[in-house]
């Protein structure tokens, strides 16, 4: 499994969700959507931050939009289980 945040700069829920994941050990992928929209276009986001858990054939299996920590431990306790 591999979890990744797709984020913008400055966009402060973004850094909240990076507090909350490295408080809880996790590895995790950042992607700046300005940087790389293709990216964006891919998991049909529309706005960040979002967090996305990926299979090991890279599909997704589960997401979390905005900062919302009851989202982000269910996402995390499917992280954990790999």
């Amino acid at each position: 499994m591999r979890l990744i945040k797709l984020e913008q700069p400055n966009c402060n829920p973004c850094k909240m969700i990076s507090n909350y994941l490295n408080n809880a050990g996790v590895e995790y992928e950042t992607v700046d959507v300005t940087q790389k929209p293709e990216v964006a276009a891919q998991f049909e986001v529309m706005g960040v931050p979002v967090t996305i858990l990926l299979n090991e054939q890279e599909e997704e299996v589960k997401r979390s939009v905005g900062f919302k920590p009851e989202e982000l431990d269910e996402l995390l306790k499917d992280y954990n289980k790999r």
